[in-house]
């Protein structure tokens, strides 16, 4: 099989230039080979044990697998983050994410990231930031375990613990910054999901009662009234079908400079607020 072969055989399952990129990402990660090879034709030299592993892997991306999780890594602000079948595959509009949290000084503060999944924004927080303490928390015990391996093998100092996002304790003033991408896909938007991330991604990271599309946000927002200290800051990922309204639900519950923020693709898909 050559290159060009991977990649048109990836169609229409997947759109051209997407079935190019990852037949690219599998050659590099999965069989150790640089952009050079792949374009000097070096791909149909593999050994056939690797003409076996490759076959394989094109027919789990058929089945439309992701192809992160068939290679075990996806890759954020620069960095290779372990992923498996069970933690969020981190997005690449969260990386806009990163630049918000920054300080306005250089002054030491703390930063809780809840809901962590893989770990993408506290560990690239911790190592964006230095003078940044980091702690994340989620529910799922495997994104837990998945995200302390990834802070290890990056080198990055993050207190990781068990939490559930709905049931906060009721810290006082421990937090300058808050951050979040909580689930915020109601079901009724569930069938307009490419069918990779419905059927292969987990459901808790992503999907949240239909009457209800909020309840992370309020519930986080409502920990932050006590948990944060005085001026800190509360950011989001979102739903760009409720910005308007989770915008006056932060305004109501007291909080100021409540702004929304568009991501690169132009969709409202972010907000910070001031406590």
């Amino acid at each position: 099989m050559t290159y060009q072969e991977l990649w048109r055989s990836l169609v229409p399952t997947y759109d051209p230039r997407e079935a190019q990129a990852i037949a690219r990402w599998v050659l590099e990660v999965g069989m150790g080979m640089t952009t050079t090879d792949i374009y000097l034709g070096k791909v149909s030299e593999l050994s056939a044990d690797d003409h076996r592993k490759l076959e394989e892997i094109r027919q789990r991306l058929l089945n439309l697998e992701p192809v992160q999780y068939i290679l075990g890594t996806a890759e954020f602000c620069g960095r290779a983050f372990q992923v498996q079948p069970g933690v969020l595959i981190p997005r690449p509009e969260t990386q806009q994410l990163i630049p918000m949290l920054a300080p306005c000084t250089t002054t030491p503060f703390t930063l809780l990231d809840i809901g962590t999944g893989s770990g993408c924004i506290a560990i690239t927080a911790a190592l964006e930031y230095g003078q940044a303490q980091v702690s994340a928390c989620d529910l799922s015990a495997i994104a837990l375990e998945v995200a302390r391996k990834n802070a290890t093998s990056l080198g990055a100092h993050v207190d990781f613990c068990l939490q559930d996002a709905l049931h906060m304790p009721h810290d006082m003033a421990q937090w300058d910054v808050i951050v979040s991408n909580p689930p915020y896909i109601c079901e009724q938007e569930r069938q307009e999901m490419s069918d990779n991330v419905r059927l292969y991604e987990p459901a808790m990271a992503l999907f949240v009662p239909d009457d209800d599309p909020l309840r992370f946000y309020r519930a986080i927002a409502l920990y932050a009234l006590h948990a944060l200290r005085p001026q800190g800051r509360l950011l989001f990922e979102i739903n760009p079908h409720y910005a308007a309204t989770l915008q006056q639900l932060l305004t109501t519950m007291g909080y100021s400079n409540v702004v929304l923020h568009d991501d690169a693709f132009g969709r409202c898909r972010f907000a910070t607020a001031h406590l």
